[in-house]
């Protein structure tokens, strides 16, 4: 089974080019099955069949696997059959007709307008035990992923060829390996400058936009601790960069109500995907409902 699951890991990577984090995740996803398949007696993909899957599937939620988790593993299975069938090794794909348990689709986590504020005013503030330089560097990134709704890696990803502050203007390369261009705002783009012209000169143009001390690109791991630090010191929580992506959506949905166009900001191939956004906004037009309508609290009055 080893033999083909590499093929299919080589065809990833070389015919469709996609990202190391993706081909990850379809090599953990598939040695999970094949493991299990394994474990039951079964050596070879073509003897794979649509009850062994339904079982490792209601094996896996019954241990605690998430049915989003479980629908994107059989997403990987799918694409590794369509493979097997293009190459002879298999002729049908067990997993056609499967589908994953359903799970509670859970809100993502924002902070509300002046809490995401504060964070930023706060950000570049002195105090604590940092520099101005970490400072201006955390406060830059912050100001970033909140003005233009970065991904994690697409901002550890960045080069200074990808950012035109004169146009306002940052190029990133999202999921699937596509490349959208999005505006950065007046805050971040000051911000950036501020970080720019404290950064160490490293010459080449596409180096790193954020360094640590020795001028290597951060990883998204450090970049993750720095955010999470900047969140505690400056409004007492944990924040994360994609907290600040969901807040970026929630914000510009809940002020323009243009749900296509904060799709085309997120680079989501889907819209269903960004609609989560809208329930999102209800919730706060429902608050600011209660609040404000005369009669929105209709059973405390007289009528």
């Amino acid at each position: 089974m080893q033999g083909p699951l590499e093929s299919f890991c080589e065809h990833l990577r070389s015919e469709r080019q996609v990202a190391a984090n993706t081909l990850d995740a379809y090599r953990r996803d598939l040695q999970t099955l094949q493991t299990y398949l394994q474990a039951n007696g079964i050596e070879r993909w073509d003897a794979v069949d649509t009850q062994v899957l339904r079982s490792f599937v209601a094996r896996r939620h019954q241990g605690g696997q998430s049915g989003r988790s479980l629908q994107r593993q059989l997403s990987s299975v799918r694409a590794l059959y369509r493979y097997l069938i293009r190459e002879g090794v298999c002729r049908h794909d067990p997993a056609t007709d499967l589908r994953a348990p359903k799970s509670p689709r859970r809100l993502p986590r924002t902070l509300d307008a002046d809490l995401a504020a504060s964070l930023l005013d706060q950000a570049g503030v002195a105090g604590g035990d940092d520099d101005d330089w970490l400072r201006t560097r955390d406060a830059a990134m912050l100001e970033l992923f909140y003005s233009s709704g970065l991904r994690l890696s697409e901002l550890a990803d960045l080069s200074l060829h990808d950012l035109d502050l004169r146009e306002g203007e940052v190029r990133v390369l999202g999921k699937g390996s596509k490349t959208r261009v999005l505006p950065v705002g007046r805050k971040a783009r000051e911000a950036l400058e501020h970080w720019l012209a404290m950064r160490p000169s490293l010459g080449a143009e596409d180096q790193p936009v954020f360094v640590g001390r020795q001028g290597r690109r951060l990883t998204p791991r450090a970049i993750q601790l720095r955010v999470r630090r900047s969140g505690v010191q400056s409004i007492g929580q944990h924040v994360h960069p994609h907290m600040l992506r969901h807040s970026f959506a929630s914000h510009l949905l809940e002020s323009s109500g243009d749900l296509r166009a904060v799709q085309e900001l997120l680079g989501h191939a889907d819209i269903g995907t960004t609609q989560i956004y809208t329930h999102l906004d209800f919730q706060h037009l429902a608050q600011v409902y209660d609040k404000a309508h005369p009669r929105s609290k209709r059973k405390h009055g007289k009528d």
